[in-house]
C-alpha cells in the first residue's frame, strides 16, 4: 500500500497567511489547542461525543455508512450562543445530492457543548474568520460525523469534490480507528492546482477559504478484513450575514 501523503502543516504564526496565500492552511493539534485556549486533554475529552451519533437517514446512495448530529451556533466577538435547532439546507449549486431538501439531524449532545474546549474553539475559529474577513458575527453550522466501514466501504464526501456555500470551513480529525483511506484532496475553485494529503493525528484540522478551494475526502476501509473501522470528524462551517438558507 502506497504510504499516506503527509499534510503541508502551518505554524501558529503563518496560518493566517497561508489561508491567505492558498486558500487553505493545515493545523497540527498543538496549534489547534492554542487557538482554542484549551489543553490537549480538554480536545480529547470531546471525543466520547462521536459513540452516540443516530444514524444519517437521508443518504441518497442508499449507504448505512455515516451516522451524525448537527447544531448551530452564532458567534459575535467574545459571545458564543447556541442558535435554535433548525434543520440542516445547501442549494444544489453545493451539493448536487443532498442539496435543496431539509435534513433534520439530532442536536449535538448537552455534555459535548458544555466540554471546556468546545465554546473556546467556536470562539477562537470565529476570531481567525473575523481577521480574514473583518470583524462581524459568524453563523456556524456544527457537525459531527462518523464514517464507519461495517458494509466495507464509507463514504466521507458522497456528494464529491464540493464547497460548502459558506464562507469558511474547518475540519477537525477526532478519529481514525481500524481504516485505510481518508485522502484529503483540496483544489483550487477555478484553477488546475491542487493538494492531496491525509490527516493522521486526532485534532489536526483542515481550514478552507470556501470561496477558494473545493475539497473532498476519498473512500475508507477497514484495514484488515473482518476488522471494521470508523473516521471521525468535527465539520464546523462559518457563514457571514446567516445561516444558509434564511437569506
Amino acid at each position: 500500500m502506497t504510504p499516506p501523503f503527509l499534510p503541508p502543516l502551518s505554524d501558529a504564526r503563518g496560518a493566517l497567511d497561508d489561508v491567505r496565500a492558498r486558500g487553505f492552511a493545515v493545523l497540527p493539534p498543538a496549534v489547534l489547542a492554542s487557538l482554542a485556549h484549551a489543553r490537549p486533554d480538554d480536545l480529547a475529552a470531546l471525543a466520547p461525543g462521536w459513540d452516540d451519533l443516530p444514524p444519517d437517514t437521508y443518504l441518497r446512495d442508499g449507504g448505512r455508512y455515516r451516522s451524525r448530529r448537527h447544531s448551530c451556533f452564532v458567534v459575535d466577538g467574545d459571545q458564543v450562543r447556541q442558535a435554535p435547532h433548525r434543520p440542516h439546507w445547501q442549494s444544489l449549486d453545493y451539493n448536487a445530492l443532498h442539496g435543496g431538501m431539509l435534513r433534520m439531524f439530532e442536536p449535538i449532545a448537552a455534555a459535548t457543548i458544555a466540554s471546556p474546549a468546545w465554546t473556546p474553539l467556536l470562539r477562537g475559529l470565529g476570531q481567525w474568520c473575523s481577521a480574514l474577513r473583518g470583524a462581524q458575527p459568524w453563523y456556524i453550522e456544527a457537525h459531527q460525523f462518523r464514517i464507519d466501514t461495517s458494509d466495507g466501504i464509507g463514504r466521507p464526501t458522497p456528494e464529491g469534490a464540493h464547497r460548502d456555500g459558506v464562507d469558511f470551513v474547518a475540519v477537525i480529525l477526532v478519529d481514525r480507528h481500524r481504516i485505510k483511506g481518508g485522502e484529503t484532496r483540496v483544489f483550487q475553485a477555478d484553477g488546475p492546482d491542487g493538494q492531496r494529503f491525509t490527516l493522521l493525528e486526532p485534532w489536526s484540522m483542515l481550514f478552507l477559504d470556501d470561496a477558494r478551494v473545493i475539497h473532498e475526502s476519498t473512500p475508507i476501509q477497514p484495514a484488515s478484513e473482518g476488522a471494521p473501522g470508523h473516521r471521525d470528524t468535527l465539520v464546523l462551517t462559518f457563514r457571514a450575514g446567516a445561516f444558509q438558507g434564511d437569506d
